[in-house]
């Protein structure tokens, strides 16, 4: 059980830190990512945050997948 967990860490991170990042350069670029005044939007600050908290997950996962192969 254990060989599996370890394998699906590494995968979950593996997976969020090459999706996610890739959508942020159209998220940025999309016309609803600022108002008339240039300022950030709901929209982006939205976005931004899911695709921080993905990193911050795949960060996670790779230390708990590591931590699970030294025990």
């Amino acid at each position: 059980m254990e060989p599996l967990l370890i394998v699906l860490l590494f995968a979950n991170a593996v997976f969020n830190a090459v999706v996610w990042p890739r959508f942020y350069p159209r998220i940025a670029k999309d016309p609803r990512a600022r108002d008339a005044a240039g300022k950030p939007t709901p929209f982006l600050i939205v976005h931004t945050v899911l695709i921080a908290v993905a990193l911050v997950l795949a960060l996670a996962s790779v230390i708990a997948a590591i931590a699970a192969l030294v025990s």
